[in-house]
């Protein structure tokens, strides 16, 4: 059976999990998280990255960043990965939905200020398959109404929208390293990006258990203590030396996911044009990371017909998210603004194909002629 997806893995990362075992620290903030901090500092242009345990925890931190309490809202797409609301609902917020646009399964810019209320602390795009969205629209609407951007850029490493890192634009941002994305830190692991000052010192004290640790040990107090609220947001030194031998080859990874990527796009060409598939779009503003390679099929039924086909050929194949707002706990906290056109309908039709680092021209091969032969 060829699998969704295999954690990357460059052959780079042992010797640096053997040096981190060498060193003694194995606890969060040693000399691996730092080199890691650094190169995405350096990379994105931000005012300060942290490590952490996992994107799920770097949102967390987001709202504790921004203030959120009960009976604010939180706009977001519904077409996301239930961390992304849950992030905000654990503060008490009311997650408000808007639908998303069909060509990048993105939340519709053009939807979100009728959305907006008087209680409405932050707008959370999220970056569908590393595709950036209208971040331009997005972030002219927050500024001028005074609310807060995090954007949800879980699929989104090394992808970019009008040449600024995805991540880098909103107020803050997130990152996942868990094993199905491009680049991993041992399975789990995230990064939260930090692109207003104001945010560093407080950001501190939240990843530190609310203590003034950080500071401690930079020699600005002369002892540490409980100064805040917050919690463990540390990853472990394993986790960040495995992530350094990634981003020591950030580029090749990419590079070889978006040739796999341009091979699928290549080999459905006619399918795509024939209209009996729908391929991923890619906006002229947007460079995108090859996160996925994804079809959409006539419907639900389709669907499933198809998935099952090409589970007999031995090739893994998969849906994505149900739609946040119709699930039994998304109806409680949360609600759809306006007309829901797209969301349900395209996240139907939507499949996957197995898609990773180091993935074989004949794996890639055996999944291209079974999906053709679907459709004879």
């Amino acid at each position: 059976m060829i699998p969704f997806n295999r954690p990357p893995s460059t052959g780079n990362e042992l010797p640096f999990i053997e040096e981190a075992l060498k060193q003694g620290k194995l606890s969060g903030d040693g000399p691996f998280t730092e080199l890691c901090q650094r190169w995405f500092e350096r990379q994105l242009g931000c005012e300060r990255a942290f490590l952490t345990p996992s994107c799920t925890h770097a949102l967390e931190m987001a709202a504790l960043l921004i203030g959120v309490k009960p009976g604010d809202e939180i706009i977001m797409p519904s077409y996301t990965f239930v961390s992304t609301a849950n992030a905000f609902v654990l503060r008490g917020a009311r997650i408000v939905f808007v639908d998303v646009r069909p060509d990048t399964m993105n939340i519709d810019e053009t939807l979100i200020e009728q959305a907006i209320t008087e209680r409405t602390r932050a707008i959370v795009p999220v970056h569908y398959a590393g595709v950036g969205c209208d971040m331009d629209v997005i972030m002219e609407l927050a500024n001028r109404h005074g609310l807060y951007v995090i954007e949800d850029a879980a699929q989104g490493m090394m992808a970019e929208y009008h040449g600024r890192p995805l991540g880098a634009i909103g107020h803050l941002g997130t990152f996942s390293f868990h094993e199905t994305k491009n680049y991993t830190s041992g399975g789990e692991g995230g990064l939260l990006i930090i692109n207003d000052e104001s945010f560093v010192k407080r950001a501190e004290i939240i990843r530190e258990k609310g203590t003034n640790r950080s500071q401690f040990f930079r020699g600005m107090v002369d002892k540490y203590s409980w100064v805040g609220v917050g919690s463990s947001y540390l990853p472990s030194e394993l986790q960040a030396a495995y992530l350094w031998g990634q981003l020591n080859r950030a580029e090749q990874i990419r590079d070889n996911r978006l040739a796999i990527w341009k091979r699928y796009h290549q080999a459905f060409k006619s399918l795509i044009a024939n209209g009996i598939v729908d391929g991923p779009a890619r906006p002229e503003a947007t460079a995108h990371n090859a996160h996925m390679y994804f079809l959409k099929i006539r419907d639900l039924e389709e669907r499933s017909a198809l998935i099952d086909h090409l589970k007999q050929a031995g090739v893994m194949a998969v849906f994505h998210y149900v739609p946040l707002h119709s699930t039994p706990f998304g109806e409680t906290v949360g609600r759809f603004h306006g007309e829901e056109r797209y969301t349900t309908r395209e996240s139907e039709r939507l499949v996957r194909l197995p898609l990773w680092y180091g993935m074989l021209e004949e794996e890639q091969e055996r999944v291209i002629q079974s999906l053709l032969a679907f459709f004879g």
